[in-house]
Order: C-alpha cells, then structure tokens, then sequence
C-alpha cells in the first residue's frame, strides 16, 4: 500500500520549491498536490491528459471553458483534456489534490 496524509503531501511540496508536487505515478494515471498562495496567479495551460482536482483547503474561484464557480474544502473538479481552466481570486492558499488519466505529460 501507498498511502499519504495532507501534512505529509504539504512537507513533500514545500521541500521541492515549486507550485506541483507529483507523488504517484503508475501507468494508467498521476497524482500530484498543487498549491496556490493567496492572492497568487495560476500559471498553468490545458493539459492532454484528463484532470480531476480535489480541494484540500483554501478558497478561490475555478474557470473551466465558459464555466466560473467558487470552490472550496470537498470541492471536486473535472477538467477535460485540452479545456483551458485556471483558478483565480485566491482567497486563501489554496491546495489541490491533482489526478490527471493518462499520467500528465512532461
């Protein structure tokens, strides 16, 4: 068994210095923890793969295609391969548990 809990998934991301942390990669799929200061700007650009992205904690508002919601602790978000999606008025650090099928081009 793998197993990670969210302070482990935090010490591992912060040791790296970078905004996406991957910690699970197999064949059919990868996962990283993804974070965004308050305040900050999401950098990223559609991606090839699939995406589900799971918050962990923080606020922030989520736009996806034409889409724009707030999102929360429990909030759940797919994202379609090639979808332009980025998060945006970070409220509060926002942290994402990130499942990307296939496993995330790099």
């Amino acid at each position: 068994m793998q197993a990670w809990t969210l302070d482990e998934l935090r010490e591992a991301h912060a040791a790296e210095a970078r905004l996406y942390h991957e910690f699970l990669r197999v064949p059919s799929m990868s996962v990283g923890y993804y974070r965004l200061p308050a305040g900050g700007t999401d950098p990223q650009s559609p991606h090839l793969e699939d995406e589900v992205y799971v918050v962990a904690h923080g606020r922030a508002k989520v736009t996806v295609g034409e889409d724009d919601r707030e999102v929360g602790p429990g909030d759940t978000i797919f994202v379609a391969a090639t979808v332009p999606h980025r998060f945006h008025d970070i409220a509060e650090d926002l942290g994402l548990i990130v499942f990307f099928a296939p496993p995330e081009t790099r």
